[in-house]
């Protein structure tokens, strides 16, 4: 039933996601590398999760489809294009590399005299006084299930056959950078419950508290995205499989 070559995949790639993307994030509004500019952190930070995941769908998407999050896995199995019980070992492997992908980020920062959880973080999501614009817990949750419809559209879309499958890594990436220009001073931009699980497990505190809302939140905008994408769909048979998101590049 579970396959451990996909499985691997989608652990590694998940790990590697959120110790780039998340250091990125860390850097720019821990450290304030970016220096006083908020904007120039945001760009370095869209920047980073998006590049990132243009080259993992191209490395690993032969494998697995590189989904790495969880909100990806369940817009196919709500779109019909993987099965629950293959989607169950992919949402463990990817938990579990959100987790380990920030523990080795917490074990690098903490090398360093500057780093504290307190003053630096971990690039965790937020909302309250833990979002940039102290956007409410209501608004989180749009804004999420928003930016992640918007984000399992586009992979589900681009991974059809209808599609140019040798754009589709660019796509998917572009997808995910330009929801983090506009989520990150609301909420930190999740979009990818793995992603903020990890981070918040190393944080705790209020981090921790809040981490719920980035994993109903965007399950629930991928299965509007797998909905949507069923209407446009419903007079095609020729979707791809839920392991071909690159299988073809």
């Amino acid at each position: 039933m579970f396959n451990p070559r996909k499985l691997l995949a989608e652990f590694l790639g998940t790990a590697i996601l959120v110790f780039i993307a998340v250091g990125a994030a860390t850097l720019s509004f821990g450290f304030h590398l970016a220096g006083l500019s908020f904007a120039a952190g945001i760009v370095m930070t869209a920047l980073a999760f998006g590049l990132v995941l243009v080259a993992l769908v191209y490395a690993i998407g032969p494998i697995s489809g590189c989904h790495i999050n969880p909100a990806v896995t369940i817009g196919f199995v709500a779109s019909g294009r993987m099965k629950i019980q293959e989607a169950i070992g992919y949402w463990i492997a990817q938990i579990l590399g959100g987790i380990a992908g920030a523990y080795l980020l917490w074990a690098v920062f903490t090398s360093s005299p500057y780093y504290s959880k307190s003053t630096v973080g971990l690039g965790a999501d937020g909302w309250g006084s833990a979002s940039k614009l102290h956007i409410s817990a209501g608004g989180a949750f749009l804004v999420e299930v928003i930016l992640t419809f918007i984000f399992v559209m586009v992979v589900l879309f681009a991974t059809s056959k209808i599609a140019r499958e040798a754009m589709a890594g660019l796509a998917i990436g572009m997808a995910l950078l330009f929801v983090h220009i506009v989520g990150i001073a609301l909420t930190g931009t999740s979009v990818n419950p793995a992603r903020s699980l990890g981070p918040a497990l190393v944080l705790g505190g209020t981090a921790l508290s809040q981490v719920w809302l980035f994993i109903v939140a965007p399950l629930v905008g991928g299965v509007i995205a797998a909905l949507v994408y069923m209407f446009f769909m419903a007079d095609t048979a020729i979707d791809a499989p839920a392991d071909a998101v690159a299988s073809d590049l």
